[in-house]
C-alpha cells in the first residue's frame, strides 16, 4: 500500500519450499504491478547463509563449553565479527539488467512455442 499506484515492482524470491507452493505461483498472476523473478536453486541465498553456519562448529563452537545460551550467542557474534573483519567481500553485480530481461524474455517465448 505505501508504494505509489502505477509503480512495477520487482521481486526477487529464491527458490525455497514456500516461495515455490502454487497459491505462491499464482500469486503474481493476482498482482499484476508485481514481477517476480526466482533464482535458480545454486544461487538460493538460503544455502549461502546455510554454508557460513556451516562453518561456525569449525571455528569456535566445536571445542568451547557454553554454560548458557548467551554465552553462545557471544561466542558466534565473536565468529561473524571476526568474519565481517577478516574474510568479508561484498557483493558486486556485473550482470547487465537489460541482458537479464532480454533472456528471460526468450525463454518465456522458447517455453511458450514448445507448448
Amino acid at each position: 500500500r505505501d508504494i505509489p499506484a502505477g509503480t512495477v515492482v520487482h521481486v526477487v524470491r529464491d527458490t525455497v519450499s514456500s516461495h515455490t507452493t502454487p497459491d505462491a505461483m499464482r500469486w503474481p498472476d493476482r498482482t499484476p504491478r508485481w514481477t517476480v523473478h526466482v533464482t535458480p536453486t545454486s544461487a538460493s541465498w538460503p544455502k549461502a547463509v546455510e554454508g557460513f553456519l556451516a562453518k561456525l562448529p569449525e571455528r569456535r563452537q566445536k571445542r568451547g563449553v557454553f554454560k548458557s545460551v548467551v554465552d553462545l550467542q557471544a561466542a558466534m557474534n565473536r565468529v561473524i565479527n571476526d568474519h565481517d573483519e577478516t574474510d568479508a567481500n561484498p557483493f558486486t553485480w556485473h550482470a547487465d539488467p537489460n541482458e537479464i530481461i532480454a533472456a528471460r524474455h526468450r525463454g518465456v517465448q522458447m517455453l511458450g512455442s514448445i507448448q
